[in-house]
């Protein structure tokens, strides 16, 4: 496949480097930075080409008139959609994939991106919609560390912590069936001290152990409750920022829980005051502790800093940490920044840049791969994939899922069968366009899986 990458800055560096690594990819990279495109050339098997991204000549050199694809990650939205108007008009290149950032663009009363009647973009990446939803989620679901939904929300991986007090800390897993015998869920990975496990009957739950599951919405929080003491529903939220994300968040929350927002500029919070209804906004430092006191901090349930500024999130969130919030969720954009928080106060962390790298990959992969969450900073993913056939055209059609052979760790937690979710096991028969989801502890397996899916 033939891949031309716009921008080489951390998005477009790690989508290359996902695709030349996985994959028997053509990839060129387009950036105007002559020395991050020598860095990337030196590292991995690619083209490059300097130059402004959206000149018909430069998408000529990086080889548009050939390319399958075209994937825009440059900081700049309306370059994004002028290269793809551009590769559309002039090229006629198949698939189009743009980030765009500002949620005024992707607004669904104007319909800006459509193939025959606007912006010719096939698929839209928004990071800042991305990340609302995924917090939306972890607000949703007190105790969760991270939470992916697939195929229409039918089926979610969750990520929670196992802590003393949990009904299967130091048991085997084999009495989570006795426990919750009308629920039906798949533990699909167990990290002991950063070290995968993979799971079986007879695996104890350790206190600390990251636990990975694959369920149903509504069995979330039963079976949360069995690996630590379930948390009590949030109530009170501090939102750190006036920026799209802050701002959407707190749209989604203000209804059902009690939202405070702080900006730092005092003109920007009257407007963001004019937008939101049920939110109190205050002008300030969301670092400064006496106006962290006079809002009482300490009885605050979770302090969400979701500002552009990663030295302040961290900042702010330590602080509130320190001061007495229960729980904190920071925005981190980079990756250094993601590895040195690991061991700190700060509960969770997530990074726009593997959000968006998910969702790219979810497009850019083949194979029938309908979806791609990346987990643990990149190096583990869960992936969502159609199957199609029949037994004599398939390698997985017509047969059990314990007679099929899956590269080393990987595991099928659930199926999707029309509107039925099937959590696996083994004597389990694959059809055709069952929607399977399959836990990966290395994503560097994903060719495997590929091959195995191939026709």
């Amino acid at each position: 496949m033939k891949i031309i990458i716009l921008g080489a800055g951390q998005t477009g560096s790690a989508l290359a480097e996902y695709l030349v690594t996985e994959h028997e990819n053509d990839v060129t990279v387009v950036d105007e930075d002559a020395e991050q495109l020598q860095s990337l050339q030196e590292r991995f098997d690619l083209r490059v080409i300097q130059g402004k991204v959206s000149y018909p000549q430069v998408l000529e050199n990086a080889g548009a008139e050939s390319a399958d694809m075209l994937v825009a990650v440059t900081n700049s939205d309306e370059a994004n959609m002028l290269a793809c108007q551009i590769a559309h008009s002039l090229f006629n290149i198949p698939q189009k994939v743009a980030r765009i950032r500002a949620v005024e663009y992707s607004d669904d009363k104007y319909q800006l991106f459509s193939i025959d009647n606007g912006i010719p973009i096939d698929h839209i990446i928004s990071p800042e919609i991305l990340i609302t939803q995924h917090i939306s989620q972890l607000v949703q679901y007190p105790g969760a560390l991270q939470i992916a939904s697939f195929y229409e929300n039918k089926v979610y991986l969750v990520a929670v912590t196992a802590y003393y007090g949990g009904a299967l800390v130091g048991s085997e897993l084999s009495e989570l069936k006795e426990h919750l015998p009308h629920v039906d869920v798949k533990i699909v990975a167990i990290y002991r001290q950063n070290r995968f496990i993979r799971p079986i009957a007879s695996t104890i739950i350790e206190a600390g152990d990251m636990v990975y599951f694959i369920t149903e919405a509504s069995n979330i929080k039963a079976v949360t409750s069995e690996l630590q003491r379930l948390e009590k529903p949030y109530k009170r939220i501090i939102i750190s920022g006036g920026g799209s994300v802050a701002v959407a968040l707190a749209k989604r929350l203000e209804n059902d829980y009690q939202v405070k927002l702080i900006e730092r500029n005092a003109a920007k919070a009257e407007l963001i005051a004019e937008k939101l209804t049920n939110t109190t906004v205050l002008h300030g430092e969301s670092a400064d502790q006496e106006l962290l006191s006079q809002e009482q901090v300490e009885l605050i349930d979770l302090f969400i800093a979701v500002t552009s500024d990663d030295e302040s999130n961290i900042m702010s969130s330590m602080l509130a940490k320190r001061m007495g919030a229960k729980k904190v969720i920071v925005l981190i954009q980079r990756q250094a920044y993601l590895e040195l928080i690991n061991d700190s106060v700060i509960d969770i962390a997530i990074s726009p840049q593997l959000a968006t790298i998910s969702a790219l990959l979810s497009h850019v992969r083949q194979s029938g791969i309908a979806k791609v969450v990346s987990l643990r900073q990149g190096t583990s993913e869960v992936i969502e994939i159609v199957v199609h056939g029949d037994k004599d055209t398939s390698k997985i059609i017509g047969r059990s899922i314990n007679d099929i052979k899956l590269p080393s760790g990987a595991t099928i937690g659930a199926i999707v069968r029309g509107d039925d979710v099937l959590i696996t096991q083994s004597n389990l028969i694959i059809e055709d366009d069952d929607h399977l989801i399959i836990f990966l502890p290395d994503r560097k397996v994903i060719n495997d899986i590929e091959k195995l899916l191939n026709n």
